[in-house]
């Protein structure tokens, strides 16, 4: 079983730029898609039959959204966490029989840190959130979680230090979350691989020198560790600033 995460920072450009092609090359069971930056209608994915699209649009033009596009059919769907309404469209839950599937593009606390107190509140409802699910089956959570955890998920970790992304309090909830019961599944399969990076800034020669930064993730309860077969970071990947992120584990979902 093949999962796919990627954020495309807009969706309709990054169609323009080969999104099309990897959808068909990497044949995904479950496809997720954070910053669609999009409203209803205004784009139109043709997949066939096989595939169940779900969609979360934010309330802003333009802005955030996430979808999922899936060959299995979710036994139920949810927007935004339980009972709280996102009008930023960060998280769409879809349950199956064996797991619930989370994913996210989890607040950025900009550039001058004028949202981290909101992004730290927010990380303690989710990871609440995520742990009422895990406590029903297990989780599987994927997306922009706009952090990089430790020193290595970060090319120049020194300079970054108290910046957006890189703060001590932004990488501590992300140690809480794992410490409550889940994996990061690359560092599972590749706890020391250096130079594993999923986003890179916009500016000159960034990219084409690796100067940067794995702020996105597949995570996984830890009760599912058994069934995790690898993790992979598909850098060749253009079209974002962002490239995508696999994971692949035993199929034990229902039929699709």
């Amino acid at each position: 079983m093949k999962l796919v995460s990627w954020n495309v920072n807009g969706l309709r450009a990054c169609v323009n730029k080969g999104f099309n092609d990897y959808f068909a090359q990497t044949d995904a069971d479950i496809f997720c898609i954070q910053e669609t930056k999009l409203q209803e209608g205004q784009i139109n994915l043709e997949y066939g039959e096989d595939y169940h699209q779900f969609w979360n649009y934010a309330v802003k033009k333009g802005y955030s959204g996430t979808a999922v596009i899936t060959k299995i059919k979710p036994l139920s769907v949810r927007y935004g966490m339980e009972e709280d309404q996102e009008p930023e469209g960060r998280i769409i839950t879809l349950e199956f029989d064996a797991f619930y599937l989370v994913t996210v593009y989890t607040p950025n606390a900009k550039r001058d840190l004028s949202r981290l107190d909101y992004r730290l509140e927010w990380e303690d409802r989710f990871r609440s959130y995520l742990n009422q699910l895990d406590a029903q089956k297990p989780v599987v959570v994927c997306g922009d979680l706009n952090v990089a955890h430790h020193e290595i998920d970060i090319k120049n970790a020194k300079s970054n230090r108290n910046n957006s992304g890189f703060t001590q309090e932004e990488r501590d909830k992300m140690t809480q979350l794992l410490e409550s019961g889940f994996i990061d599944t690359f560092r599972h399969f590749y706890p020391d691989q250096t130079d594993a990076y999923t986003w890179w800034s916009n500016m000159p020669k960034v990219r084409e020198r690796n100067v940067g930064w794995r702020i996105d993730y597949f995570l996984a309860s830890s009760r599912l560790a058994p069934s995790l077969i690898d993790a992979q970071i598909d850098t060749h990947i253009t079209g974002s600033d962002h490239c995508p992120i696999v994971l692949k584990m035993e199929d034990s979902t229902s039929e699709k």
